[in-house]
């Protein structure tokens, strides 16, 4: 199994110089939270700070500062480049309008609105395109001091950069300027990577790691497979759990996986607030684990696949023969995945899963335990 901090080392030792854009303050609505960052290089690019033109500028004021050639900083691309890191960092940031497209192509400006306080109409004895609010502007390295432009017309806020040698500071409102109606504002941090900093990221990243809830799912056919997928995309540790050696190829690199011929006990040795998403080949089996699971109240979800009938037998076997009760067969989803689409195609299950995986494990991490019973019991409907 590969991690994500494995894939953070092996970014951070082949990159070359590197500069560190990070998330260092937010106002109102914005794409990413305080904290987020990414690594940028001359040729590639690890994480992300939510994409779009924010990302282009952050992105070419680093590239700057590593000493690569910029790319325009208004509208620049980050086409040509790879992305590198773990799960979720696949492909360019997205262009404005729309993933995948390509930044638009400059062109004239749209007519001033007519009315209201907010309108970016002419200035008072001038007309027309003059009017257009211009990009932030770059200070050379060596000027170090803010630059601020002009507010944009009708809103009265600035775009600024503050830049030296070795750290550079964006404070960016999200607004129609840059291409981006977040209505938002982010402070954006960019620092050279020295061994320290690199050592501090490494640090981080892996005590996050370290406390990751778990995902285990037990049975690795066809549902199984394209649950592990779409959960090597999720932070959470997933662990797929089979009594089949070949089941368990070609699940994904960050996807644990674990042969046993008794996958039941592996339930009890599964650490607190685990999610169980219990779908093996085999329906008595998946009742052993079923019932393992109910019997742990500190399970943050406890999902089995199957149809209405199934889950019919399966109270009854829990109920009468393995000492169940009604208050633990409340907390048990099934069928996974809810019943609002209709569609039994692996991908689609998966997908509709992890949806509802993910909701458990937030709701179990930040709610009350009498929060987690409603929960359980609206999943389950």
């Amino acid at each position: 199994m590969k991690s994500k901090v494995q894939s953070l080392r092996a970014f951070l030792a082949s990159a070359g110089r590197l500069a560190l854009v990070e998330v260092a303050g937010t106002k109102g609505s914005t794409p990413r939270e305080k904290g987020a960052f990414m690594l940028v290089s001359q040729a590639a690019i690890f994480g992300t700070i939510g994409g779009g033109q924010l990302e282009y500028m952050a992105i070419d004021k680093a590239r700057q500062m590593v000493g690569s050639s910029p790319s325009p900083l208004w509208g620049g691309s980050t086409r040509g480049c790879r992305r590198g890191g773990g799960a979720g960092d696949g492909g360019e940031p997205p262009r404005v309008g729309g993933a995948g497209a390509a930044p638009p192509a400059p062109g004239p400006p749209p007519p001033p609105r007519r009315g209201g306080a907010g309108a970016r109409g002419p200035a008072a004895g001038g007309g027309g395109a003059a009017a257009r609010a211009k990009p932030p502007r770059v200070a050379a390295a060596a000027t170090r001091r803010p630059l601020t432009d002009p507010p944009h017309k009708g809103e009265g806020k600035e775009a600024r950069i503050a830049v030296d040698e070795v750290r550079a500071t964006l404070d960016v409102p999200l607004g129609p300027e840059i291409g981006q109606c977040c209505g938002g504002r982010v402070e954006v941090l960019i620092r050279i990577v020295d061994a320290a900093l690199a050592a501090e990221l490494i640090a981080a990243a892996e005590a996050e790691e370290a406390h990751l809830p778990h995902v285990y799912i037990f049975g690795g056919g066809h549902v199984g497979q394209a649950l592990a997928s779409t959960v090597a995309l999720l932070p959470v540790r997933g662990v797929v759990i089979e009594t089949r050696a070949e089941a368990l190829e070609g699940m994904p690199e960050t996807v644990e996986t674990l042969l046993t011929p008794m996958p039941e006990a592996e339930v009890r040795n599964a650490p607190a607030g685990t999610a169980f998403a219990i779908l093996t080949h085999d329906h008595a089996l998946d009742f052993l684990i079923v019932a393992e699971a109910l019997k742990r109240d500190d399970a943050a979800y406890v999902g089995m696949i199957g149809s209405k009938t199934k889950r019919a037998t399966f109270r009854n076997w829990f109920l009468k023969s393995a000492d169940g009760t009604e208050a633990e067969l409340a907390r048990l989803v099934s069928p996974i995945g809810g019943d609002a689409v209709r569609d039994k195609r692996p991908p689609v299950i998966a997908a509709l899963a992890a949806a509802e995986i993910m909701t458990a494990l937030v709701v179990h991490n930040t709610a009350p335990n009498a929060d987690h019973e409603v929960q359980h019991k609206m999943m389950a409907g």
